[in-house]
């Protein structure tokens, strides 16, 4: 007696030569729609689900294979006498393979221009609730949900001519999977967002966490974001750690925020040692290393345009964890894998990028949206309006200040990040430090703070290495304070009113 397949597949790769191989195995091909057409198409002898239901498609295609027919065909058991003969009183044909794959929701609801109308199409009934019933009698049905699968299935048949129970169970494990990530895709799209469900792939498991003696593992979201380490290519060099890849991470986070000009981020810890903007990449590499050659070291150093030789002869001469670049130019490539252990990435730029972020706790999750908002409308305060050059370094500069652990000081001269104080716990500790790495350079900078200023003594230190002018989002008590000790100095300062604290 000839085996039976039904083949109802929204991704047709491979599906012709796949049913061409079973029909060899003696299965006869039950086909939906488009399928059918394509096998018929191709040569291929199928049966229409219609002929096996008796009842037509309806309802533009909603309603096929939801019918006694064939989720009876699939759900009967075998060895139970009462199950066969139930199918013989109603003329029901056993089933043995299912071939599915769903409506492309996920890829549907990542185009931005996408309707709740064609959102709510593109939820897949049929192709789940046939999954489901054939997962469900995996003993007595092969249920294959993933193209990648077709070969095993082929081999399989060619050695045996049979479907081995224990592969039967690994697929029919690998539905559940697939139809619980489906589920919550679409729960995610439509819920108001008073509990959410995730899906997570693992990637690998790590040699070690942020220590030698904690376990970790790489866990991969579903979306294909733009500026994701989830979706870097590795083009060279030994395994990312842990630590490489909280900070390989924050340091794209960076480099999102020059979009318009060629930029070079450099990050150690998770904030930035240097960043720098240029007409070249040679050139924007050269300010972002001179501003902090020492921090770098072991660091990680991100580029959004392609990275040439120049620059990876330059890189090639220091210690770094990590080059991630959109491109590496073939003689850069070639330069910088003479280094056994440096890790060269290429990173995806264009696409969708995440809109919130979440940070896991003991107990429970916290998510907020990233911070992609910037000043617009810059308030002169102090009696000395600033250039047109400490305006421009301004606004590059609270780009950079959000993305440093507050409480957050840095000082930018010439659309380069020169000093950087860090995650302090009082404001005028990040000024000493950001000012004393800049030293000399300090002179004619900009000061940028993550958060208001709440004495006068962060500026006061600041006109003794000769900065300039300083941008904050004012709001404290004794803001009157900070802009009497700029006017008394001969400095400028605005207010943003927008504050950028990052714990």
């Amino acid at each position: 007696m000839k085996k039976r397949a039904l083949v109802s597949v929204s991704d047709k790769t491979n599906i012709v030569e796949f049913c061409s191989e079973l029909i060899k195995y003696d299965y006869e091909i039950i086909a939906t729609g488009n399928t059918k057409k394509l096998l018929d198409n191709n040569g291929l002898k199928t049966i229409s689900v219609e002929d096996v239901t008796g009842f037509p498609e309806i309802l533009d295609g909603r309603v096929k294979t939801l019918h006694p027919k064939i989720h009876g065909a699939l759900l009967a058991l075998r060895n139970k006498e009462s199950h066969q003969l139930a199918l013989k009183d109603n003329s029901i044909t056993p089933i043995d393979m299912v071939v599915v794959n769903l409506y492309p929701f996920s890829e549907t609801v990542k185009n931005p221009d996408c309707s709740l109308e064609e959102a709510i199409e593109n939820i897949d009934i049929g192709g789940p609730s046939m999954l489901r019933s054939a997962a469900k009698n995996y003993q007595d049905v092969c249920v294959v949900s993933d193209i990648l699968d077709y070969d095993t299935i082929i081999n399989e048949l060619k050695n045996s001519n049979s479907i081995s129970i224990d592969t039967k169970k690994q697929l029919a494990l690998k539905v559940f999977k697939t139809t619980a990530a489906y589920d919550n895709s679409i729960y995610n799209y439509l819920n108001d967002s008073k509990s959410l469900e995730f899906e997570y792939k693992e990637v690998e498991t790590l040699r070690y966490g942020e220590n030698p003696h904690q376990s970790a593992k790489f866990f991969k979201e579903e979306n294909d974001f733009a500026y994701s380490l989830a979706n870097a290519k590795q083009l060279h060099g030994k395994q990312l750690s842990y630590n490489n890849i909280i900070d390989a991470s924050a340091c794209l986070e960076m480099l999102k925020e020059f979009k318009d000009e060629i930029a070079v981020v450099g990050v150690k810890h998770t904030n930035p040692t240097s960043i720098a903007t240029a007409t070249t990449t040679t050139s924007a590499y050269q300010k972002m290393f001179e501003a902090d050659p020492i921090s770098i070291f072991g660091g990680i150093i991100a580029f959004n345009a392609e990275v040439q030789a120049k620059e990876a002869e330059m890189m090639s001469k220091v210690f770094l964890e990590i080059i991630m670049a959109p491109s590496f130019s073939k003689e850069a490539l070639e330069i910088l894998s003479r280094k056994k252990n440096i890790r060269l990435l290429e990173i995806k730029l264009n696409g969708i990028e995440a809109k919130n972020k979440f940070v896991s706790l003991n107990g429970g999750l916290l998510m907020q949206e990233i911070d992609t908002t910037n000043a617009s409308d810059f308030k002169v305060v102090t009696n000395k309006k600033p250039s047109d050059q400490e305006l421009e370094d301004f606004k590059f500069g609270e780009k950079v200040c959000k993305h440093v652990k507050s409480n957050a000081i840095i000082l930018v001269k010439d659309s380069c990040v020169i000093g950087v104080g860090a995650g302090q716990m009082n404001r005028i500790g990040a000024a000493k430090i950001a000012l004393e790495q800049a030293k000399d350079k300090a002179k004619g900078a900009v000061m940028i703070s993550d958060a208001f200023f709440p004495f006068d003594d962060t500026v006061s230190l600041a006109s003794n290495y000769g900065v300039s002018a300083v941008l904050q989002p004012g709001g404290s008590i004794k803001d009157q304070d900070s802009i009497d000790m700029c006017n008394e100095k001969g400095m400028s300062m605005v207010f943003t009113g927008l504050r950028h604290f990052k714990h």
